[in-house]
């Protein structure tokens, strides 16, 4: 299932919440009840109340979160234990804590603390855990495999926070927004139309930010915002099965955050930097790659990336430094976006060759069509065509 996701009036936990409640009440996928549920694993004393309003002629869900005694504020490892002893689905734990983390990141940033020392205001109150607990419940049990949404409404103006009088977008919510790539706009109203809620949202569950792609419509639903704008105060989903002018959905592209290493290299020969590039690959680096730059003094200079799971970067800062003498390595975060591809080999007149297939092509794998070609004198071209032929009739592929 993909879904579209239109912020036209910006985007907040409630109004994203109450769109897929309209959306999963039609066929009873996702209901009131699915949620309360939510809400009582979460926090017993907490009540949800779902209801039905009309904004300016646009029939929406409304959700409020109503809890007695609930604290002030609430840390971010209050929010992590919580949510990891919740008897959630795993995808959903997983993908909210992914949206409360990059929120805590946010905030730590701007108010320049650490991480676990963040403590959530209007963010933090049960009502909030739930609505981005229950969007991520929403979307996996409507099926949304690819989340993809429109230009989001931020508002204008100021808006009253517990750190006082902030600019429109709050500066937790710039970040997110930043963040995660999203085309921004003011939108249709002062005030603050998109909030830190929605916007962490958007970073968690958002695939890309485009005009709505070409879509076979499903399910639609309406989630309805509390204040009034001058316009309807909705966020709307449109699920569809499938995408594209061809009829078939494109494969979905999963997310995984990777680790981008760099340092910078004047001391090097051509060999040493090739040798260090292939020891890198060696160990397990998803990609390596040099850049010519300008050093001070005007020295001539290389700058010597990788890209490696992030998981394993201290591991392969390690080993920059090693092979290159490096004083020191620069490392970033970054999320990307992977099609899903495999490896089949292929038999070929003069031997197996490995087949790379993913995103609707075959590409022969280099290092075998190479070697056959020296060993062979066969042309590298006619290996590789031979190669690709075999694995489209196999799995049914286009050829390079």
């Amino acid at each position: 299932m993909i879904g579209y996701l239109d912020c036209s009036t910006g985007v907040s936990g409630d109004k994203l919440l109450g769109a897929l409640l309209d959306a999963g009440t039609a066929d009873g996928r996702f209901t009131a009840d699915d949620l309360a549920s939510i809400a009582a694993t979460l926090a017993p004393e907490a009540s949800v109340i779902v209801e039905r309003r009309a904004t300016h002629g646009i029939s929406a869900v409304g959700v409020r979160v109503v809890a007695q005694g609930q604290p002030h504020s609430r840390s971010w490892a209050d929010i992590r234990r919580t949510l990891s002893a919740a008897d959630l689905p795993g995808p959903v734990v997983t993908m909210a804590l992914h949206a409360f983390g990059a929120l805590a990141e946010a905030e730590a940033f701007v108010h320049g603390t650490a991480l676990d020392d963040v403590h959530f205001h209007e963010v933090g109150a049960i009502d909030s855990i739930v609505d981005i607990v229950g969007v991520c419940a929403g979307l996996q049990a409507l099926g949304v495999s690819s989340l993809v949404a429109s230009a989001v409404a931020v508002g204008s103006g100021t808006v009253e926070t517990s750190h006082g009088v902030l600019p429109v977008p709050a500066p937790a919510t710039a970040r997110l927004l930043s963040s995660s790539g999203a085309p921004v706009v003011s939108g249709p109203a002062q005030g603050e139309l998109t909030t830190p809620t929605g916007a962490a949202l958007l970073k968690a569950c958002v695939d890309t930010y485009s005009e709505m792609p070409p879509l076979r419509i499903g399910l639609i639903g309406y989630g309805a915002g509390t204040r009034e704008i001058g316009v309807a105060n909705v966020c709307r989903i449109i699920l569809a099965e499938d995408t594209g002018v061809s009829g078939t959905a494109p494969e979905a592209l999963s997310r995984e955050t990777v680790a981008i290493l760099e340092t910078n290299l004047d001391h090097l020969s051509a060999e040493e930097l090739a040798f260090a590039c292939e020891e890198l690959l060696a160990q397990g680096a998803l990609d390596v790659w040099q850049t010519p730059i300008v050093m001070k003094k005007g020295r001539s200079a290389v700058m010597l990336s990788v890209l490696a799971p992030e998981a394993d970067a201290q591991e392969f800062a390690g080993r920059m430094s090693e092979l290159t003498g490096s004083l020191g390595v620069r490392i970033r975060a970054m999320e990307r976006l992977v099609a899903p591809r495999t490896v089949v080999e292929v038999s070929t007149p003069w031997g197996p060759v490995r087949v790379k297939a993913g995103a609707g092509r075959l590409r022969p794998e280099h290092d075998d069509v190479a070697r056959i070609a020296r060993e062979t004198g066969v042309s590298y071209g006619e290996i590789a065509l031979v190669a690709a032929e075999a694995a489209q009739d196999s799995i049914g592929l286009d050829t390079p």
